[in-house]
């Protein structure tokens, strides 16, 4: 494990070993930064010695692997777990706008001309993706005097994904040529047949029915099911919707990686132009021939160039969560017609909404909190430490930022075992 440096003017030096960023901080040469990652800020002059940094980033949609390696020996590895809650609750707030047409708000001046999205608009879910990809990078250039950053991108071609011997024009006829929209295709393709009493009902209304719900799995034909209404009313009062499976893995996140891996990789070459591409069968081929297994941050290592480079006694894991939650009202409606207002204090006894404590010698964070001083606390991972500790046994480690920091012990050395 190293300790990060940075020099006067806050510009990042080579790490040290703890035991000598503790002998700085003895004899008050330095003072500490931040303490996960652990940063140290010398406060006299030094000669800046620097060696060749790469650093490999192993881009994704769920989870990113980024590694920082001299030829010799690997500095940081890590990674960071995304958020995949965003366009749920972009649909709830949708909900929410709509059901104010049936009730009586308050005015608002009507607004025509703010549909136009802007050029290189991404979808917000998307967006938060490529600029976690930006602030991880950004993060690690703080940290360290890297020369050298790779980048892993994919493209998927879906179509081929579904049918392998696809070729020529028939990309451009897919399963609903000849339908008028998607419901008339998921009839055809069951047949005009519930797909839970196989007719035994008698009842001749059919309904389309989403296995997953509409707001995360969409209306691909493939999260689509035909029922008739007696059968789709019973799965819904009764809760039977675990009955049903997709019919195909979701391609959401093959193709929310083609559309990002441009804008990611423009977006870094602004800021730094020595930026390089390569490919996932590139890191796989390393990967395999140095007797690696297949881990995100070890493949970053496999990108940065030095696949042998000594690894570390312990990797680093971020966690992204929500900021703010910026709902005014609960949508339960109480006495008199009124709704309560969805506020919490922003410090309850002293502690706010994701802090790093400790707890009986263990390290988590506040989950949940309630006024009377027992909170929830949790891991990075989200595995429950206590649902209802005193706030009295805690101790603070570090104040709640959008990225849950927490330091893990590397699984062995990395390398496949005989």
């Amino acid at each position: 494990m190293f300790v990060f440096v940075l020099n006067q003017h806050g510009k990042p030096l080579m790490p040290c070993k703890p035991q000598k960023a503790r002998c700085l901080l003895t004899d008050k040469k330095a003072k500490v930064i931040k303490r996960t990652p652990f940063t140290i800020q010398l406060l006299y002059g030094s000669s800046g010695y620097k060696q060749p940094i790469s650093l490999g980033v192993d881009t994704g949609t769920k989870r990113i692997g980024f590694s920082a390696t001299t030829s010799t020996t690997v500095l940081v590895e890590g990674e960071v777990q995304l958020r995949t809650d965003i366009q749920k609750l972009l649909a709830t707030r949708r909900a929410m706008r709509n059901s104010r047409r049936s009730r009586k708000t308050r005015y608002r001046q009507a607004r025509f001309l703010n549909r136009k999205k802007p050029k290189g608009w991404l979808a917000p879910s998307i967006q938060h993706k490529v600029d976690a990809h930006l602030k991880l990078i950004q993060m690690l250039y703080r940290l360290l005097p890297i020369c050298n950053l790779t980048l892993e991108i994919a493209q998927f071609d879906i179509q081929k994904i579904k049918n392998p011997d696809i070729s020529g024009d028939l990309y451009q006829k897919g399963d609903q040529l000849g339908f008028w929209n998607v419901r008339e295709y998921v009839f055809f393709r069951d047949k005009h047949t519930c797909q839970h009493c196989k007719g035994k009902t008698k009842d001749k209304i059919l309904n389309v029915h989403h296995i997953e719900s509409r707001r995360t799995g969409g209306n691909a034909p493939d999260n689509l099911v035909t029922l008739c209404e007696t059968c789709h009313h019973k799965i819904h009062q009764q809760k039977l919707e675990h009955l049903f499976q997709r019919k195909s893995r979701s391609l959401r996140d093959a193709s929310q990686m083609t559309v990002m891996r441009w804008f990611i990789y423009n977006a870094t070459k602004e800021t730094y132009p020595s930026v390089r591409l390569t490919y996932g069968f590139i890191t796989k081929n390393t990967r395999i021939g140095n007797g690696l297994d297949k881990r995100h941050a070890i493949d970053a290592r496999c990108i940065s160039g030095n696949p042998l480079a000594e690894p570390p006694k312990v990797s680093y894991f971020f966690r992204q969560v929500r900021a703010n939650n910026r709902q005014l009202h609960k949508m339960t409606i109480g006495k008199k017609g009124k709704r309560k207002a969805n506020k919490a204090e922003r410090l309850v006894h002293g502690y706010q909404l994701f802090d790093k404590v400790q707890y009986e010698g263990q390290t988590c964070f506040v989950f949940a909190r309630r006024k009377t001083g027992y909170f929830d606390l949790r891991t990075i991972q989200g595995f429950s430490i206590h649902k209802s500790a005193s706030y009295k046994k805690l101790t603070l480690l570090e104040r709640a930022t959008i990225w849950l920091v927490d330091i893990q012990p590397e699984r062995g050395e990395g390398r496949i075992l005989p």
